[in-house]
């Protein structure tokens, strides 16, 4: 599929997630308040301070979500986390009137406020708050039900594809099929993900197979992939974020805190700049130098009116002005005098 034939940009409230739009990079605060309001709020200020679109939670009720028995992943248990998951949710757990005031410091902040629900409930109480989009992590992937019940809201979805196959992803689509549209992230979900892991030539694949825009959900370290999936079409990135990179929660050691945030934005917005539309021409910079680094003919010695040029009498020699080098000059009838070192110009020739 070409750009010509992808479909139009995603409008996504008062942004557009497109390849002709800026690259829509959301701050993935998670759970990183640690179920705390007040870190949440900190969270906001930090992604509006650093110039991300968005900035996104994670929205669930624990009994919704796990069984009192399932145990933590092994980075979870890495970060102390040891006892089941469904205690460790429910520490990180904020309270539901919590949302309407994240929602609205977004708005006083300028910023779009975004969050991933893990159950219908909390997936109806954002899309009533007037989330633009809902976020549905790789989880949830395969949770084919779920999706297709989130896509009767009639929102747009962005549906993360971390440990997921192409027969997955293609069944994931055609649950979502009922939302107005659907924009999948490649993920990989390790945390932090190695960068030999990333494989990131699977955001033009999607993109060519399914018709879609993808974007990255980047757990992996620093801004290196990130500004190579940008260069491979990405027009959505998502990336962590904490106040502080050494506070007791699960996903604080693989995010990123405030200056390191800042320079990933300004990274990855400098490189979709430096992308253009593929066109090659001059460009304007270029402009100034062109004409003293491109050759042209010249008399290499006085030639009379009337001569006929042999190879003796030119040369073809810095700057551009006279013919191009292209140009046929050998045996041509020079039709006035030149002088040595001037450049040769069509109408000296018959």
């Amino acid at each position: 599929m070409t750009d010509d034939q992808r479909p139009a940009s995603v409008r996504f409230g008062s942004h557009s997630i497109g390849p002709a739009e800026e690259i829509f990079v959301i701050a993935e605060a998670g759970v990183n308040h640690d179920g705390d309001v007040a870190v949440a709020h900190e969270l906001i200020d930090l992604a509006a301070d650093t110039g991300a679109n968005a900035v996104k939670f994670q929205t669930f009720k624990p009994e919704a979500l796990v069984t009192s028995s399932a145990g933590t992943t092994p980075y979870q248990k890495k970060a102390g986390f040891a006892e089941s998951q469904s205690e460790m949710l429910a520490r990180l757990t904020l309270p539901e009137a919590a949302w309407k005031e994240l929602r609205d410091h977004c708005e006083e902040r300028g910023i779009t406020f975004l969050s991933t629900p893990f159950d219908y409930d909390s997936a109806r109480m954002l899309a009533e708050l007037g989330v633009p989009g809902l976020k549905i992590g790789s989880g949830e992937l395969t949770n084919t039900p779920y999706l297709s019940a989130i896509a009767e809201f009639g929102i747009p979805m962005i549906v993360s594809t971390g440990m997921g196959t192409r027969e997955e992803i293609a069944a994931a689509l055609d649950a979502t099929a009922k939302a107005p549209a659907t924009v999948l992230l490649h993920c990989v979900s390790a945390y932090p993900a190695p960068l030999e892991e990333a494989n990131l030539r699977a955001i033009p694949a999607l993109r060519e197979e399914f018709g879609v825009e993808v974007g990255w959900s980047d757990h992996t370290p620093g801004a290196v992939t990130a500004i190579a999936a940008t260069a491979l079409g990405s027009t959505l990135l998502e990336k962590h974020i904490t106040t502080d990179k050494t506070r007791n929660g699960p996903d604080h050691s693989a995010s990123l805190e405030k200056e390191e945030f800042a320079h990933y934005v300004r990274s990855v917005r400098e490189a979709h700049a430096a992308l253009g539309d593929g066109r090659k021409r001059r460009m304007p910079s270029e402009e100034a130098n062109a004409s003293l680094v491109r050759r042209s003919y010249h008399a290499a010695r006085d030639i009379a009116a009337g001569a006929i040029i042999t190879a003796d009498d030119v040369a073809i020699l810095r700057p551009e002005g006279g013919l191009a080098p292209s140009a046929l000059v050998i045996g041509k009838t020079a039709a006035r005098p030149v002088s040595a070192g001037a450049a040769l110009l069509g109408e000296d020739l018959l």
